[in-house]
């Protein structure tokens, strides 16, 4: 009988027969819509064969029409199982339990790994952890993944440049890079301060050592600004230099900006799919129908089961379809012209420390080709240009 798996599933039952017309009997067991199969003579002449467990009740009225004995031999599949299992449910609801009880112990934050941080930004990050809900205890299916973690801690904690996270298990490992805040050393020693590059002095503030500048001079990279000798030429006396020089610099840049642009922006409607997946085959639990739109983008925030020490091949995954749409966006050349130069100041307030700031800006050459402004622009930037360099014998 091809699909014996089914007969499993439903139960079946091996029957063997015995004395005269047992060929009579298999007969009126197939007129009867009665399925056999395996059906095998023995050495005593009777006959056995297999039927399914819904067919006993027909079976026992072809009984009744026919001489032969009949008994039946094996019971086989699941719902013999099931009955089976039941007289021992104590031992089988023991097992069940303690696997459940594994299941929610292997998917649950027992461990949290800071590493690279001090014991203050450690601190804040457990904090921070804290109150987005990744903490010990908690199952890991109603945490965020391990980007947005990623994100909220560098948003929200200062005191970090960049913070890796990777989940491993039941633990999460944190590798963090602090921001370096530079203190100059209390003993410094002798040195000048130099122009880090050419600029005009704006605006100056020296706090130790001679002054060699004034303000709205000119001044060129490497030239000593303030020197870290004072006193008359024969009791010259060494210091270390200590001044706030802030400086007009310029940048030239290139930008070009197209007339016409093509892109794509999200409308904020989507679709959320709740799946099971066993391997490679998605079984679909929540949000049967598919995407109304006819353009999207897919996310997928996959979430394996972990058994122990091991993550099995099964996954929670919830799929997102954000609908899409195309914008274009047409430029005048003059709306151009302001994008492209507010494009390349940001370029360079980027680059800019937090007390340094574009003051100016001076288009040297434009050109409208190939459907695209072109702008050569010189900025003016107000920054600090303070360097230093130590003091050498013959200074």
């Amino acid at each position: 009988m091809k699909n014996q798996w089914t007969s499993l599933l439903f139960g079946m039952v091996k029957v063997k027969i015995e004395g005269r017309g047992t060929e009579r009997f298999l007969n009126d067991c197939i007129r009867g819509d009665i399925i056999v199969w395996n059906v095998k003579r023995g050495k005593s002449g009777g006959i056995s064969f297999y039927i399914r467990l819904k067919d006993v009740h027909a079976l026992r009225k072809v009984v009744r029409k026919n001489e032969c004995k009949c008994r039946f031999e094996k019971r086989l599949g699941f719902p013999f199982l099931l009955r089976k299992s039941w007289r021992n449910s104590g031992f089988i609801i023991g097992l069940l339990a303690f696997l459940v009880v594994i299941f929610a112990l292997s998917n649950m934050i027992w461990g949290i790994d800071v590493e690279g941080a001090s014991p203050e930004t450690e601190h804040l990050i457990k904090k921070e952890l804290s109150q987005i809900g990744v903490k010990k205890g908690k199952f890991q299916f109603f945490v965020e993944d391990p980007d947005e973690i990623q994100k909220s801690l560098t948003d929200n904690i200062q005191q970090i440049t960049w913070v890796g996270v990777e989940l491993t298990g039941t633990t999460y490992h944190l590798k963090v890079v602090e921001k370096n805040q530079p203190e100059e050393d209390e003993l410094v020693s002798p040195r000048h301060i130099v122009a880090e590059k050419e600029a005009v002095i704006s605006k100056m503030f020296v706090e130790q050592g001679q002054p060699l500048t004034t303000l709205h001079e000119h001044v060129k990279k490497g030239q000593i600004l303030v020197s870290g000798l004072i006193g008359k030429e024969d009791e010259q006396k060494k210091v270390a230099a200590k001044a706030e020089i802030f400086g007009e610099t310029w940048y030239k840049s290139t930008i070009s900006i197209p007339l016409k642009t093509t892109f794509h922006v999200f409308t904020g409607e989507a679709t959320v799919k709740h799946y099971l997946q066993f391997g490679s085959f998605k079984l679909p639990i929540w949000g049967f129908k598919g995407p109304a739109f006819t353009s999207f983008e897919v996310e997928d925030d996959v979430r394996y089961v972990n058994f122990l020490n091991f993550t099995m091949p099964i996954a929670y995954v919830n799929e997102t379809f954000r609908e899409r749409q195309e914008v274009s966006r047409d430029y005048t050349e003059k709306q151009a012209k302001e994008a492209a130069l507010d494009r390349g100041r940001k370029d360079i307030e980027n680059k800019l420390d937090k007390d340094e700031k574009v003051i100016g800006e001076k288009v040297l050459h434009e050109t409208n080709e190939n459907g695209k402004v072109k702008l050569t622009v010189l900025y003016q930037v107000l920054e600090n240009i303070v360097k230093t360099t130590p003091i050498v014998q013959g200074d």
